[in-house]
């Protein structure tokens, strides 16, 4: 087909410094996603409480980990923003952190042994990206204990390597027992956090966050696409599920210069198109 029989009514072209590639991952298995297979009165336990991963979960983290190595994607990511969370901070360490942690090395773990009764090793934070936690991606606030985030002090110890310096309170101020969040405000949470990572100069960003952040967040998308793309865009997520997605900096948010962008005509000479010298003479 001549290109210029091509229908370019769907296709969108931006500037590649106004884009942002994230890899969206949703948790993997925790005990309360078990308790719910039941019903959800357990999930108001606090044996719940801040729920870390099965070891199913683990075996899911270990097959998403060779995953994003066999494509490469280990390679390509610049940044790790992880839900402050137990469940969602081991996912995050486990796919996308160094391999097993040697003491005396001289660089904290990202993960101790067994944080969280992972019976998991240590895990390096060697020959990865940064890793930091957000409180604007975590779960919906409010009501169930295992959606409840611990001190910031007690999680250091178990995740020297990531950096809490951006969560703003020691305690969970967020999360009221009382007070479910509502569906439209996890949408304008994921509004902002959006923003918020136009802010920021990484241009790969792995994002482990939960199941209704990302389904309320990307319900905000797909209403100029394809019904078929707004679904793919809008489906419920999986646990350990990763997907890709490129966002766009339509507003001028973010500020970043191109990086790759030449301006020409170095040395400076003429340089009038063609059909426009024509004209001319």
């Amino acid at each position: 087909m001549d290109c210029a029989d091509m229908d370019t009514a769907g296709t969108g072209l931006y500037p590649l410094h106004r884009c942002k590639t994230l890899h969206l991952v949703r948790h993997a298995q925790g005990i309360h996603n078990v308790a719910r297979e039941k019903n959800n009165d357990p999930l108001k336990s606090y044996d719940f409480f801040d729920a870390q991963l099965t070891p199913l979960g683990w075996q899911q983290v270990s097959n998403l980990r060779r995953h994003v190595q066999a494509s490469g994607l280990s390679k390509k990511i610049d940044l790790v923003i992880t839900s402050p969370l137990l469940r969602a901070m081991q996912t995050a360490v486990g796919v996308f952190g160094g391999e097993g942690h040697t003491d005396g090395i001289g660089a904290p773990p990202l993960m101790v042994a067994n944080a969280g009764n992972s019976d998991h090793p240590a895990i390096s934070s060697l020959n990865c990206p940064p890793f930091i936690a957000a409180e604007r991606c975590r779960e919906r606030l409010g009501v169930n204990p295992c959606d409840k985030r611990r001190s910031i002090s007690e999680y250091q110890p178990l995740f020297p390597a990531i950096d809490f310096s951006l969560i703003e309170n020691e305690d969970d101020v967020l999360w009221k027992p009382d007070v479910r969040e509502k569906n439209a405000e996890i949408t304008d949470r994921g509004r902002k956090f959006l923003s918020w990572l136009w802010t920021r100069e990484e241009k790969k960003i792995a994002i482990v966050t939960h199941s209704a952040f990302l389904l309320h967040t990307l319900s905000d998308f797909g209403n100029d696409c394809n019904l078929l793309i707004k679904n793919e865009i809008r489906k419920e997520f999986a646990n350990c599920e990763l997907r890709s997605v490129v966002i766009v900096d339509r507003g001028m948010t973010g500020s970043d210069a191109s990086k790759t962008d030449y301006p020409g005509k170095i040395p400076d000479g003429l340089d009038l198109p063609s059909d426009v010298a024509k004209d001319k003479h």
